[in-house]
């Protein structure tokens, strides 16, 4: 039974390589990519004397939940492959499946592509309907390559999310024309102006076998692939293809390198696998992406960089509340049964009678009534007569 297990996994797994290896040679001018595994994870995090690695913004992991739902199919119409042009001016036109493409115009961000010509510093696309205009290209080869890229600027690593075209101006050259048999490197972050860490450092890859193959195919230099990247002088290796956060950057200008190496870990010498990049780290950046890197927005604050349907909700203003009295609530007394005693007789004491004193009622005091004085007329006194009494005369 573990004999007919072992040759099963054995044909399927040679059946993937066979499959592989048509792919890498019958694509012609289609960059192959294969989509990396989210449970990959062979070596520990990146941490270095200077840099380490952090798990990526909470509002970016919250809004990764809406952008893993997409699969974007990307395709360039113009110019064609190897078409040579009688203008040193372009235009670029794409079309993009199963992804929207826009800008939020009060947050400056949205899905996109990425659009690079050559090796030069990436162009970021967020309308359709509007092409591309590149000019004053020198004569020779060009090559375009172009992703779908999420609002924070992490590329899309779905097959079909990549496309590639190489097209000539005037006349072919030898320049700028990657070989498709080889491994290659496209640089994508970080690129430009930063005002917040952490820093995410992301890569696109085609025509690199999975490293699930490796043990089983070791006559494939490219099997155990690396990337080694170098900021600043001090280098860590990669060996898994995820973004990836970054801690440890300078304020002011840092300089960040990206190489593909072989299973010996020498570069492989292909079109654009060495790639330097200039990029200036300024904290407390107040534009949008320094915002949700530091988590002063939320996910539902800026949910309509990843849904063009989304409509943010006002702040419901609640009103202020009255404060009212709580009421304190007592614990319940426990009953306690009662002790039955004999009952005892009670005398009442005899009252006492007590005076009570009459209240009178306050007499009213009436207005005395005004009457005018009487004269009083005293009597003249009217003489009288007054009797004399004359002496009586002694009897002889």
């Amino acid at each position: 039974m573990n004999s007919r297990r072992t040759t099963a996994v054995t044909l399927l797994k040679s059946l993937i390589a066979l499959v592989l290896i048509l792919s890498l040679t019958s694509c012609g001018e289609k960059a192959v990519s294969q989509e990396p595994s989210a449970s990959f994870q062979q070596n520990p995090e990146i941490s270095t004397k200077q840099f380490s690695e952090v798990a990526p913004p909470i509002t970016v992991q919250e809004l990764r939940q809406t952008t893993d739902l997409y699969r974007p199919q990307v395709s360039i119409l113009s110019p064609k492959s190897e078409e040579i042009l009688q203008d040193n001016t372009v235009t670029v036109r794409f079309q993009v499946k199963d992804l929207p493409i826009y800008k939020d115009s009060k947050l400056n961000l949205g899905p996109h592509l990425q659009v690079i010509l050559d090796n030069q510093p990436g162009i970021e696309v967020y309308d359709l309907n509007q092409p591309l205009v590149l000019s004053d290209l020198p004569p020779g080869t060009h090559t375009l390559r172009v992703f779908a890229s999420r609002p924070w600027h992490e590329s899309y690593k779905n097959e079909g999310a990549y496309a590639q075209t190489t097209f000539h101006v005037f006349t072919k050259s030898d320049s700028n024309k990657p070989d498709p048999a080889l491994p290659l490197l496209t640089y994508n972050r970080p690129d430009g102006n930063y005002g917040a860490e952490p820093i995410l450092l992301d890569f696109y890859l085609t025509n690199a076998p999975l490293h699930l193959l490796a043990k089983d195919n070791p006559d494939n230099p490219f099997a155990d692939w690396r990337i080694r990247c170098t900021i600043n002088g001090e280098s860590f290796v990669l060996d898994r293809w995820q973004a990836i956060y970054l801690k440890g950057f300078k304020p002011g200008k840092n300089w960040v390198k990206l190489e593909f190496l072989d299973n010996q870990g020498s570069p492989v010498k292909n079109e654009f696998n060495s790639t330097v990049r200039l990029i200036t780290y300024e904290p407390k950046g107040k534009d949008t992406l320094s915002r949700i890197v530091r988590g002063e927005l939320s996910a539902d604050q800026v949910r309509s960089i990843v849904d063009p349907n989304y409509t943010t909700k006002p702040p419901t203003v609640e009103p202020t509340p009255i404060p009212t009295a709580t009421p304190i609530v007592e614990p319940t007394p426990e009953i306690q049964p009662k002790e039955e005693k004999p009952p005892v007789l009670e005398i009442e004491p005899t009252p006492i009678p007590t005076a009570t004193p009459t209240v009178e009622p306050t007499p009213e005091i009436q207005p005395k009534e005004e009457k005018p004085p009487v004269l009083e007329i005293e009597p003249t006194p009217i003489p009288t007569a007054t009797s004399i009494v004359e002496p009586t005369s002694p009897p002889d």
